[in-house]
């Protein structure tokens, strides 16, 4: 048994009842679409509105007595600050999130509601990530990394046992990757609980930090341009640690467009009735690109959030008609 999957089988027990245990809800109209028997992790029904909330009370569970009176700090999109707010205020410890200006502002407003600092950085976000963790030392901070950190990944991994025990056999998996700690999660707990799951990473064909790190076999810049999947953008800090681990544990990839991934929010909404964002898109239009190599099969589509302004989800879908 390696230790991530050890940290993981540790989380899975010891964080309910405060993260849910999510729905894996069967989808008959989108197992029509695709030829696939469609499963739907419902990980935007998840407390704040996402899977960041795992990795973030796990997080926050281990701190020592010191770092929950001093507090900690992070840096976020919008979907990790909000899960690290409400985790923090759920055990009384202060929490200062660092944001790109560029983040959602629903995401911060609800950020804000929570209770937590936030700190906006006018810069791309893989500079606002070094600058908050450099800001977090000089003030002496634990920092909570959204995806470069053992804890964390440990909390997105209870996704993958959850999975395995709501349908054991799934032929495959579909997530969304930014910096890798949801599948890094998610498949190392796979690969004990059911190895046979093909594990598929799946990202906007605009933001592909970790997959040509990963073809390149280290961390390297690549160019970010504007995407939907605003929950995935941006590049990946040097020695990250989901690099060695997503190599191991991503069988295939999927790389989606702008127009795919509009097109599969608004599949959603049309079969499921549910609001999700950029990113869960980005994972089902994953499943619809490669849905012929899993006719007749079992498939999971993670999807792992909803929040987005409403009228950015609407502009998506009337794009996509």
């Amino acid at each position: 048994m390696n230790d991530l999957y050890q940290c993981i089988l540790d989380a899975h027990r010891a964080l309910r009842p405060q993260v849910a245990v999510t729905p894996l809800n069967h989808s008959p109209a989108l197992s029509a679409l695709t030829g696939c028997e469609v499963y739907l992790k419902c990980e935007h029904l998840q407390h704040t509105g996402s899977f960041k909330f795992r990795g973030a009370s796990n997080k926050i569970r281990l701190l020592d007595a010191m770092s929950r009176r001093t507090g900690v700090a992070t840096v976020s999109s919008g979907n990790h600050g909000l899960g690290v707010a409400l985790a923090g205020k759920l055990a009384g410890v202060p929490v200062t999130v660092y944001a790109s200006a560029a983040a959602s502002e629903v995401k911060l407003d609800a950020i804000r509601a929570h209770g937590a600092k936030v700190v906006v950085i006018d810069a791309p976000m893989l500079e606002v990530e070094l600058e908050a963790a450099r800001l977090a030392e000089q003030a002496g901070l634990p920092f909570v990394s959204p995806y470069n950190d053992v804890d964390v990944i440990a909390g997105q991994g209870t996704i993958g046992m959850e999975l395995a025990e709501q349908h054991p056999g799934l032929a495959a998996v579909f997530a969304s990757v930014g910096g890798g700690g949801m599948i890094s999660g998610i498949g190392s707990a796979l690969e004990m609980m059911s190895p046979n799951t093909e594990i598929v990473g799946c990202w906007p064909r605009h933001s592909q930090a970790l997959y040509q790190s990963m073809l390149a076999g280290e961390i390297v810049e690549y160019e970010e341009l504007d995407t939907i999947s605003d929950g995935t953008a941006g590049g990946v800090e040097p020695g990250a640690i989901t690099l060695p681990i997503a190599q191991r544990v991503i069988d295939k990839t999927a790389l989606v467009d702008e127009a795919a991934i509009k097109a599969a929010m608004r599949k959603i909404a049309e079969t499921e009735r549910w609001i999700v964002e950029g990113a869960a898109g980005v994972a089902m239009a994953g499943l619809f690109q490669q849905a012929e190599a899993y006719r007749g099969q079992p498939v999971a589509v993670v999807l792992c959030g909803r929040n987005i302004k409403l009228e950015t989800f609407l502009e998506a879908c009337h794009g996509a008609a």
